[in-house]
This record gives C-alpha cells, structure tokens and sequence, in this order.
C-alpha cells in the first residue's frame, strides 16, 4: 500500500504518473517536486517527467501509464479508501481512453475499496464516463481554485457517477456561488508548501455555509503555508471531517442521507 498523510483518504494509486499545468492551482503542485524527488531517488517509472528551473521543478509534459501497478489495489484485502493518481490526472490528453478501462476493471474488481478520482479535466471525464460502468465505489471528482473555474463543477454536475466531490484546494480566492446541487462532498485547503499563497477564512466559512444550506459533507483539510503542520486544521475552534461515506475499514455498507439522494 502506498500510505499517505492526505487527511481524507487512506492510500494512494498511482497507475499514472506525470502532468501539465492548465491552471492557477497547478503553480506550486506538491506532485512536480514529488516527482523530481522520486526520479532523484532512482525510480524509473518518474524519470523525464520534470526539469530544472529557476523557479524550482516543472512537468515536461511526458505522461507514463504504468501498467505494472494496475493490479496493485487487488492486493490490498482490508477496504479503504483510495485516492486515484495523487501524482497526475487520470483524465490527461496523454492518458489512452483503453488504459483509463483498465483502471476502471480494476476499481470494479475491487469493491471493498472507495476509490476517489480527482480531476482538473472533467470535461473529458464527462465524455469517457458515459461509456464506462458506474461503479457504486468510485467517487468522481474536480478542483476548483477560483469562481473563475466554477465551470468545472457544472461538468461535473452532468456525469455519470455514484459520488460527486469538489476539491477547493488550493483555494486561491473567494466562491461564494458555487451552486453544488447533485454534488455530495466539497473539500476546502488551503496551498502548503514553498511559496504558498494564502488563504482568507472568510473564504473558507463561504464555502462552509453554502455546503450547509445545500445538503452537502464538509471536510476541511488544512489551511496550509509553509509551515501547515503549525497552521493545523481547525475552523471555528473545531476539525470539520464529513465525508459521504464512513470510510470502508469501519463501515463498509453505511449509506449516508447525502448518498440516498442519488
């Protein structure tokens, strides 16, 4: 299993590696220095994926599909869940539409996890969802930094899924409109790491409330900085960890009020 300290899953799968920015919230991505980390490491599979620059690493553009960790949640016996590709974008230009199948079969081969799948282009996640199978454990999901990005929640509102979630992280400014009917999970972070932009609480309490006003899970994950461990967490003196679902490993059958609505 690949552990991770993202505070709202329990695993990561990485079947694809390597990406390219397409917006604000891809300036200071975690992956890209990952990336180079691992390749410096000698893992081959993140070779060529970054350069060198001025402003520290950055994509190449180069895309893998690993098809040797396909089967990799097959593996795992105890359910939990799983994020998708926390080191690319499933729904990449370079990912083949056949390889994204691939992964699906495993997810369908897999149903004691959760597998969450996250996605700066859900336009083509629309599209490839309608020929795919809708796995009752795959949450679907997109980023959303700004109101400027809103559009990407309206895509995700029109596909095929049984779980919709909308990553506001790195929250890069305020939305106070987002319009979240059909959507069951919004997450709110703020940027971390070198360089981090800050984050408004205003901004953060928006998004909150309108989660509230609308049936949707609420989990706050960080406010972020250089230093995010120190930052912490809480908002309004307490940790805000909703998610539609129980995790797996405690519940694997629970259905939520926010899942009945399906």
């Amino acid at each position: 299993m690949a552990a991770t300290t993202i505070e709202w899953t329990d695993a990561t799968w990485n079947p694809v590696a390597g990406c390219t920015v397409v917006s604000p919230g891809c300036a200071n991505c975690y992956a890209i220095r990952m990336a180079a980390r691992l390749a410096a490491m000698g893992q081959a599979k993140y070779r060529g994926l970054t350069r060198t620059t001025a402003g520290g690493p950055s994509w190449t553009g180069k895309v893998v599909c690993d098809e040797a960790s396909l089967d990799i949640p097959l593996r795992w016996r105890k359910p939990r869940f799983v994020f998708v590709n926390s080191m690319s974008d499933l729904f990449h230009a370079e990912v083949p539409e056949p390889f994204i199948r691939h992964v699906w079969n495993t997810m369908a081969a897999a149903p004691q996890h959760t597998f969450q799948i996250l996605t700066k282009r859900p336009r083509r996640m629309r599209a490839i969802a309608e020929h795919l199978d809708r796995l009752p454990n795959v949450w679907l999901g997109t980023s959303v930094e700004t109101s400027d990005h809103l559009w990407r929640v309206r895509e995700l509102q029109a596909t095929r899924a049984a779980v919709r979630f909308v990553s506001f992280e790195p929250l890069l400014g305020p939305v106070d409109d987002a319009q979240l009917a059909d959507v069951h999970w919004a997450i709110v972070g703020g940027e971390s790491g070198p360089g981090a932009r800050p984050m408004a609480s205003g901004w953060v309490r928006s998004i909150r409330d309108q989660c509230a006003e609308q049936n949707v899970a609420f989990f706050f994950k960080q406010w972020g900085g250089p230093r995010k461990k120190q930052a912490g967490r809480e908002l309004d003196g307490r940790t805000w960890n909703a998610t539609p679902l129980p995790r797996p490993s405690r519940a694997r059958h629970s259905v939520s009020r926010a899942t009945q609505t399906l």
